[in-house]
């Protein structure tokens, strides 16, 4: 028998709080062509059934743009793009037809699965398919008639809101209709921002098939504000690379929705097994978020901070980097304390502490092991310096057995002891052996 390890056991307890938020919203959901054709695409559909039977009320939306591609060239018919859009030729609709169809029919056969043993034994869901979606033609651009290439015209949110409250899954697929009858193929990412723009949606998720966006060094980048979203967009504009292509897309569409008031669109990769499930029911996440929302707020600390500050310092002053604080003299001394946090957990602290009328020093500098490398300390320092130039210091000081380089980077200097004013002096504790930096302040504010 397998033992449940402490680690699951917290995990699954510190999910609860996600657990409770989540149910009843509704999420909308974009899988591209690319996600459905993954490897990964049936351990997708068993995390999504997890969200249904946690109370998420789910709309998905599914493309079909490789699949598609591969039906045409079968057929012997070639796929011409114009401004990143299908050319859909009369003659190439029914082939489509087939295929978006066939596609659907596929899904609705993995969420029916369950045997004993699989992850969807008994989950029982119903899955409904509709005429949700009034389409128009997107005309004619550039001299190029793009044929039966359509727009959203429209989304039946009343329709689909009924079979929500039904407790159905509403699947919709990249084709709309028109009010004579014609169908049009959509863009699939246009169909899953505005399906969440009508409904008033909680959430968009939108797979691709990074990880999330990434910086210059590849490292993931877990929040991105609308305006943060059109740099990256700018910024690999005229990317040849499909992954990245893909990217864009997607976070053009968080951008258009975010901007329509959906206030969360998540970005997770198809790839990674589990990523949906982490991306929502923990902390850290396993994507990119796009939000206007402030979730992150670097701010003074106050009492109720006490205790997440304790909790952030203890394994530093465990391992003696830091010195031991008592929450009493925490209590007392809060006020010199900035704090960042995180959905209402204290993710990075700092304090400054006036030393005399002309310096002040910089201590208890601590960060989330989750959440280093992403600049949070520089945003601290610049904090308590701009501080300390307000009250007219013109020279911090920091005392550290384990940081030296990192403040030596930012233009602090080593200094003696006998640098140190002579308060600060007689407490200097000789076995830590710390070493003492100090960092003029230009421009300070007498």
């Amino acid at each position: 028998m397998k033992i449940t390890t402490p680690d699951q056991i917290s995990w699954f307890r510190h999910s609860s709080v996600y657990i409770n938020a989540h149910r009843n919203r509704v999420f909308v959901i974009l899988l591209t062509g690319e996600a459905l054709a993954d490897d990964n695409l049936p351990n997708i559909i068993h995390d999504i059934s997890l969200l249904h039977s946690l109370g998420v009320k789910l709309v998905l939306v599914h493309g079909a743009r490789p699949q598609i591609t591969a039906a045409l060239r079968t057929a012997g018919c070639e796929s011409r793009y114009h401004r990143n859009l299908r050319i859909t030729e009369p003659g190439s609709i029914r082939t489509i037809k087939e295929t978006v169809g066939a596609l659907g029919i596929d899904i609705e056969a993995l969420f029916s699965m369950g045997l004993a043993n699989t992850p969807l034994e008994g989950a029982d869901i119903n899955v409904c398919r509709g005429n949700f979606i009034t389409a128009k033609p997107y005309g004619i651009h550039d001299g190029i008639d793009f044929a039966h290439t359509g727009l959203v015209r429209k989304v039946d949110a009343a329709a689909i809101t009924a079979q929500l409250e039904r407790n159905n899954v509403v699947l919709i697929n990249n084709l709309g209709y028109s009010t004579t009858g014609e169908v049009f193929n959509l863009s699939a990412e246009e169909v899953a921002t505005e399906t969440a723009i009508a409904l008033r949606a909680d959430k968009m998720i939108l797979f691709i098939p990074a990880d999330g966006v990434k910086d210059n060094e590849g490292h993931l980048v877990s929040s991105l504000s609308p305006a943060d979203a059109e740099v990256v967009i700018a910024a690999h504009k005229t990317s040849e690379d499909q992954d990245q292509q893909c990217v864009n897309q997607a976070l053009s569409a968080a951008v258009r929705a975010c901007k329509a008031r959906v206030h969360r669109s998540h970005l997770i990769s198809y790839r990674r097994d589990g990523a949906l499930l982490q991306e929502l029911f923990t902390r850290e996440g396993q994507g990119s978020l796009v939000s206007a929302d402030t979730f992150e707020e670097l701010r003074k600390a106050n009492i109720d901070d006490v205790g997440g500050i304790l909790e952030l310092i203890k394994p530093l002053e465990d391992s003696a980097v830091l010195v031991q604080r008592s929450r009493e003299l925490l209590e007392t001394e809060i006020g010199n304390f900035r704090v960042i946090s995180y959905e209402s957990m204290i993710i990075a602290c700092a304090a400054l502490y006036p030393l005399d009328e002309h310096s002040a020093e910089i201590a208890c500098i601590a960060i989330h092991d989750n959440y280093q490398k992403n600049g949070r300390g520089d945003r601290l320092l610049a904090c308590l310096e701009a501080e300390a130039r307000k009250a007219g210091m013109d020279r911090i000081f920091v005392l550290t057995t384990v940081a030296m380089h990192w403040f030596l980077e930012r233009e602090f200097v080593k200094v003696d002891i006998g640098e140190l004013p002579a308060k600060k002096q007689q407490f200097y504790n000789y076995q830590r052996n710390s070493q003492v930096l100090c960092k003029k302040l230009d421009g300070a504010v007498s």
